[in-house]
């Protein structure tokens, strides 16, 4: 299988052995993102209600990086500390994706990376270059 790594400079760079984004077929599969500031690399400061819009706008900077938009994605995961922060990522969710909605998967976690409350990892679907 022909695979496509994706990167870009839009979203925060990795912090371990693994991409941003790979392509396999016609699927993007992203990463996990927490809420870090790709100019930075720090965490932004907020908590969920800041941490969910930023970490949205990551996808979404990959999601482009890789030919495709919030609208392409098929589902998605959320990682949160505390499961009560739910309304406050789906305020911001709504507002990042178009409906209709991606599947979703959310899973209450003990601990994220940086000390972040919250993070997406997603799978979209593009049409083959």
């Amino acid at each position: 299988m022909n695979r496509q790594i994706v990167s870009t400079t839009n979203a925060p760079s990795p912090v371990g052995p693994y991409s941003q984004a790979v392509v396999a077929g016609d699927l993007v599969f992203v990463a996990g993102q927490i809420a870090l500031d790709p100019e930075t690399g720090k965490l932004v400061d907020g908590g969920t209600a800041a941490e969910a819009p930023r970490v949205l706008a990551n996808l979404a900077a990959i999601l482009d990086a890789a030919g495709c938009s919030m609208a392409d994605v098929v589902k998605t995961t959320v990682y949160l500390v505390d499961l009560m922060d739910g309304p406050t990522v789906t305020a911001a969710y709504t507002k990042a994706f178009p409906a209709p909605y991606p599947a979703r998967a959310t899973v209450q976690v003990s601990a994220l990376p940086a000390g972040a409350r919250i993070e997406i990892e997603a799978i979209a679907h593009r049409t083959p270059r």
